[in-house]
């Protein structure tokens, strides 16, 4: 009978660890779901474009957001992807059209895409009538969605998923042509988020930049895209020299984003 009960114990022992294990691989998937994509290029974005805010602007957004760092509020819309709540503004983090026509002649979403998201939040933060809640979330919501714009294969082809079904190699592993852009690229780099924006800032300077609205923005990501599609193929193998050659606009792609993000705030907050 002892030895019965021993057995029962060790089975339900190894059951509950079993459950423990699965609650982990559970909670590991989550995380890969909701941060798709590079947490460092948003913050760095973010970062850069505190240093260009007008004080009223300043003021305006904190009393919008509780936490008024722009850096944090970066990463909010990627954040809230695993809320079922959220799916219906999936759309919102791209814009997929032939690579040979502008983004005003291309047909658009019904759904909507990042170009449309931005003008919704610009409208929604000038608007008197809408809520201090509501306008956390539009406020967020930008942060995030300049960042994107600027990122060349969020601007990529429907058929392959801006560059997720273009599998290829990163040093030897298994990755995407997209993730590629959104984080490897970054991270080989090995810097924090602040690191990064004060390398970006005394790289580049913020009055060559033209400014420019979101219309003009996703034609200048989809010229990018179409050089980046141009010289990648299903299982490349990429790199070192892949880095240094594009190290340099994927950069400059951040201090724009950076620059334009404050400019829009401005724009916004202190007419």
């Amino acid at each position: 009978m002892l030895n019965i009960v021993v057995k029962s114990a060790r089975e339900t022992n190894i059951k509950s660890k079993l459950k423990m294990i699965n609650k982990f691989i559970c909670y590991i998937l989550m995380i890969s779901f909701i941060y798709p994509w590079g947490k460092t290029g948003h913050r760095a974005t973010g970062e850069i474009a505190e240093s260009y805010l007008t004080e009223k602007t300043r003021s305006e957004i904190s009393k919008i957001l509780k936490d008024p760092s722009l850096a944090v509020a970066s990463t909010w819309a990627d954040e809230m992807r695993s809320n079922p709540d959220f799916k219906k503004y999936s759309t919102w983090h791209y814009v997929n059209m032939p690579h040979n026509v502008r983004y005003v002649d291309s047909k658009k979403s019904s759904k909507g895409d990042v170009v449309q998201a931005i003008k919704i939040c610009k409208n929604k933060l000038k608007d008197s009538n809408v809520s201090i809640e509501e306008k956390a979330f539009y406020l967020r919501f930008l942060v995030h969605l300049i960042g994107d714009i600027h990122q060349p294969l969020h601007v990529g082809r429907a058929e392959d998923r801006g560059g997720n079904d273009i599998k290829v190699k990163w040093f030897g592993n298994d990755t995407n042509l997209h993730r590629v852009w959104d984080t490897h690229i970054i991270d080989d780099f090995q810097m924090s988020y602040t690191e990064l924006a004060m390398h970006l800032q005394n790289n580049f300077d913020a009055a060559d930049i033209k400014l420019m609205n979101e219309d003009q923005w996703i034609d200048e990501s989809q010229q990018i895209v179409n050089k980046v599609y141009s010289e990648v193929k299903n299982k490349d193998n990429l790199g070192y020299n892949y880095i240094y050659k594009n190290f340099d606009l994927v950069k400059l792609q951040l201090f724009k984003a950076g620059v334009r993000l404050a400019s829009t705030l401005n724009e916004i907050f202190d007419e």
